[in-house]
């Protein structure tokens, strides 16, 4: 019942410059695993109710979808979406920063090994 009361609301939200359309006919339940195992690390049951996480998986989307939308504006000026866009949109939020900023760079730090990973199976290859 909570996702019918949320449809509408997230619609008048999201302005007449977005097609709420297409998000309201978005799969539903895509990230109810991982909703329900984050919500139990946040102390939540480990069975939540399933309207709960689907309340939770409706808050999320809209997050999101807002973010890219305003992310995609910043970057219409310059013609290409980059990460900086959505860090300039959590400028504020130091905590939401520090934490894109870790992922970021650990995200490199696995390229970074995979490419090495990868150099070195080549070099095995090649003495074989």
């Amino acid at each position: 019942m909570s996702n019918a009361s949320a449809g509408p609301s997230s619609k008048a939200k999201t302005g007449s410059s977005h097609p709420s359309e297409t998000s309201l006919k978005r799969k539903r339940g895509l990230f109810q695993k991982d909703l329900q195992h984050m919500m139990y690390g946040f102390g939540d049951d480990s069975n939540p109710l399933p309207e709960t996480v689907a309340l939770m998986e409706d808050i999320v989307m809209e997050y999101v979808t807002d973010m890219a939308h305003k992310a995609q504006d910043i970057a219409s000026k310059r013609g290409k979406l980059l990460t900086e866009d959505f860090l300039f949109l959590i400028r504020n939020d130091l905590p939401k920063v520090n934490r894109c900023k870790e992922l970021l760079s650990m995200n490199e730090e696995l390229k970074q090994a995979r490419k090495a990973f990868d150099v070195d199976e080549e070099k095995l290859a090649q003495k074989d």
